[in-house]
């Protein structure tokens, strides 16, 4: 075959596959696509020994057969690279819903059969695989966890381009294939992904091959990629920094050629801008190539269905026969479509794939649904987590000296950087809030990534960096998320109120991993880990705005055995939760720490004692003599709020000290739970003890109080559990009037203990009209002044 002209302008393409080639790729894209369309409809007669009948096919028709062809062709190409290339891939499938596709390549291949071993590839297998995909007990119709070869649904579209650059970072022999419909390229956190390629490091990086599917429609619109001009399409993309190459048509045989072509155009310029940044130290940011793949949506599928147009239509996108158990008309049309695929030249009488299917398939670790590095955790190494005792802060008494955590923390965060500095499997992601969340420390170890241009007036920034920030939470937690999934650590460090931007972006990673874990062969993976800083109640400076602590709502809603979540009081017990989470697998881990001066209030070895109990009595803090229960526990959970409860419990020393109080510190949040109800929960007898039945709790806590309440609403105590938190109470003012503003300032919890004490509001009453005369004081100096009162801006701890 002669070469094909090069729409990008550049050198002329390699000629494309013989003949004899093209009939063996075709040969594997007409089996992948008879087997998706048999896991769609059919629940027996798998190899259509005899015609259908209404018992073949399923009561309930599930599935997305649009996308499906696409997919295949991809797959099936793919294939053909991997092996003639001896290639190391992955791929991520954006159109998640596409599963069939996904399921139907990874058993011709073998690797679904590997791990699935009552699913062979032989008719009965095949009769298998077709019955369990969306049916009771069997598969979801997404590329969830239990596909091999995914680390990425797709169900919620939007993510597939971050993912698979996440997976690329650290790789530097990894080719990461990214299908992306042309319906979630119309989704906001897809648009901010193409500017990935400026973060990719061609030295030590893999390469991410984007595949951009314009099939034209979505459910039931057309999709605005496919409606624009060529012209217009390829100045977005070539503007995005790419040199896309375009595949299009709807004969088979040509557009097999022409992708092919495409694809080792693409891979041979992928080796050329690796062999001159990493040979040649060619430093200028390339253009990385792309592919543009338009052919119709659900094509080779019925084109007409009861005198509609079906094929390269919206009605294709999911079940294009509706009614094939019922109507003998369908029925027989399924039929049509399934024999069309001639799967007498694909399987042999035993349901076996014949060899011209097969022929390139990749062998062992090298087919896509084997490769590790979709089982990240088999390649997961432990982190070599440097010791805390050189970055933990001297406390020769609690509250005698001050720090900021996430300071103390960044000095420790640069150790681990430098540890991981030859093996690179550490990563610190985060919008623009290294600095501003007192981190900074970490540029001791490693720069920011950054591939554009620099400026004498730049700082930290470096090609091959391990600190990546960029405006755009959806790519930190995209990125995070596939550096995590293939193998790697991270932190994602956020100011608190803008974690809300990834809420649905962590709902599904937690699935994911709620998922895998009901998979054996699938390994534990590093756990995601946020530190959430710049909290509510010092975001005083930028107001209500910046006020939100609701994202540990969020989290703790979901499930149990995944999610957990610490509120650390001070610089050490940071140090202590960091280490911890650092070192976990399958886990959300959330946490909450402040990045302003607060008392040090425990040593690294109560810190750690501490963080092991996840709450606790601090005996130095209260009043009790151990002889009885103590009339009132004072509780906190988070760094202000327990400032607020020992300076509560020191008015309540000075003015009422026959008042027997115990002061109790949350870590973490999860063990106010039942254990049946999370797996930190205390159980019952535990939590008494610490809490007492029947005595009076005022609880100061980090966010919203209902959340307390909830957590701990079947405990015996609930009806004595008084909580603070935050109300939506916010603005623009002094740090200790965001906490007046809320009612968990001291003075109010001092009030809260004379109220609920039994006996103690008729003694008490002049102490607690000089805490509600304070308050008022409080109001009318902040007015004025601009500042805290001296007594609250001064106040020292002096148990």
């Amino acid at each position: 075959m002669s070469e094909a002209p090069d729409r990008t302008g550049g050198a002329q393409r390699p000629a494309g596959p013989s003949t004899e080639e093209i009939a063996a790729l075709d040969a594997h894209w007409r089996a992948a696509n008879y087997l998706a369309v048999g896991q769609i409809y059919l629940m027996d007669n798998p190899l259509l020994a005899r015609p259908l009948t209404p018992e073949d096919i399923k009561p309930r028709l599930l599935g997305h057969w649009g996308t499906s062809p696409g997919l295949n062709l991809v797959y099936t190409h793919l294939n053909r690279v991997i092996k003639d290339r001896d290639l190391t891939a992955l791929a991520v499938w954006g159109p998640g819903h596409g599963g069939p596709a996904i399921v139907a390549n990874s058993w011709l291949e073998g690797s679904w059969s590997d791990i699935y071993r009552d699913t062979p590839r032989d008719a009965d297998g095949m009769g298998r695989l077709f019955k369990q995909f969306s049916f009771p007990g069997g598969i979801p119709s997404h590329v969830a966890p239990d596909v091999p070869g995914s680390i990425h649904e797709g169900g919620e579209l939007g993510y597939a381009l971050t993912h698979a650059y996440g997976a690329a970072f650290d790789h530097p022999g990894l080719l990461v294939a990214c299908v992306i419909g042309d319906g979630e390229a119309e989704t906001g956190p897809l648009a901010a992904s193409w500017h990935s390629d400026k973060f990719l490091d061609p030295v030590h990086d893999g390469a991410v091959l984007p595949i951009l599917h314009l099939n034209g429609y979505k459910i039931a619109n057309p999709t605005v990629l496919a409606r624009l001009p060529e012209d217009e399409l390829d100045a977005l993309l070539r503007g995005y920094g790419h040199d896309p190459l375009y595949v299009e048509g709807d004969d088979p045989a040509t557009v097999h050629r022409d992708l092919a072509v495409a694809l080792d155009t693409a891979l041979d310029r992928i080796a050329v801008i690796q062999e001159r940044a990493r040979g040649q130290g060619a430093v200028e940011r390339p253009s990385w190539p792309m592919i543009v793949l338009r052919t119709p949506k659900g094509w080779t599928g019925p084109r007409e269905v009861d005198g509609l147009p079906v094929e390269n239509t919206w009605r294709s996108h999911q079940v294009p026969l509706p009614g094939v158990r019922e109507n003998a008309g369908h029925r027989r049309q399924l039929e049509e479509w399934m024999r069309s695929y001639r799967p007498e030249e694909l399987f042999d009488e035993d349901g076996r794939p014949r060899p011209e299917v097969l022929r390139y398939v990749p062998d062992g670790d090298a087919r896509l649904g084997a490769t590790p590095y979709a089982n990240g955790g088999r390649l997961t190494r432990d982190l070599p987590l440097p010791a805390l005792d050189g970055h933990a802060v001297d406390v020769a008494a609690p509250g005698r000296s001050s720090s900021e955590p996430t300071q103390v923390l960044g000095g420790w965060l640069e150790a681990v950087l430098t540890a991981t500095a030859d093996q690179r499997d550490f990563r610190l992601v985060g919008p623009d809030e290294t600095a501003s969340n007192r981190l900074d420390a970490v540029y001791g170890a490693t720069g920011k990534t950054w591939e554009e241009k620099t400026l004498p007036t730049d700082e930290h920034l470096s090609r091959d960096g391990r600190v990546m920030e960029v405006l755009a939470e959806h790519l930190c937690q995209g990125w995070l998320e596939g550096y995590l999934l293939t193998g790697r650590h991270g932190l994602f460090s956020c100011y608190e109120a803008f974690a809300h931007i990834v809420d649905s972006m962590v709902n599904q990673h937690i699935k994911w991993l709620r998922a895998s874990r009901r998979l054996d062969w699938r390994r534990p993976v590093a756990s995601l880990n946020y530190l959430l800083t710049s909290h509510v109640w010092r975001q005083d400076h930028n107001g209500f705005s910046h006020q939100d602590p609701g994202f540990v709502d969020h989290i703790l809603n979901k499930s149990p055995e995944a999610v957990r979540v610490y509120l650390p009081p001070d610089a050490n017990t940071l140090l202590a939760v960091a280490g911890h989470v650092l070192a976990s697998r399958d886990y959300v881990n959330v946490v909450v720490a402040g990045k302003q001066p607060t008392f040090d209030w425990l040593t690294l070895e109560q810190a750690r004692a501490h963080c092991a109990r996840g709450a606790g009595a601090w005996a130095w803090a209260g009043t009790e003599d151990g002889t009885r229960e103590p009339d009132v526990v004072l509780a906190c959970a988070g760094d202000v709020p327990t400032q607020e409860v020992l300076a509560a419990a020191k008015l309540l020393r000075r003015h009422l000290p026959e008042l027997s109080v115990r002061v109790v510190n949350v870590v973490d949040v999860a063990r106010l739970m039942p254990r049946g109800e999370h797996p930190h929960g205390m159980p019952d007898a535990e939590y008494d003890a610490l809490f007492t039945r029947d005595k009076p709790v005022v609880f100061a806590y980090h966010g919203y109080p209902w959340l307390i309440h909830r957590l701990a609403y079947r405990r015996h105590g609930h009806g004595n559990l008084h909580v603070r938190g935050y109300k939506e109470e916010g603005t623009t003012t002094t740090p200790f009037d965001m906490v007046v503003r809320n009612d968990l300032d001291r003075y109010r919890l001092v009030m809260d203990v004379i109220d609920r004490v039994p006996g103690l509001g008729v003694r008490a009453v002049g102490l607690r009209q000089a805490m509600a005369d304070t308050r008022f004081r409080h109001h009318r100096w902040v007015r004025e002044h601009g500042r805290d009162l001296p007594e609250v801006a001064e106040w020292s701890w002096e148990g």
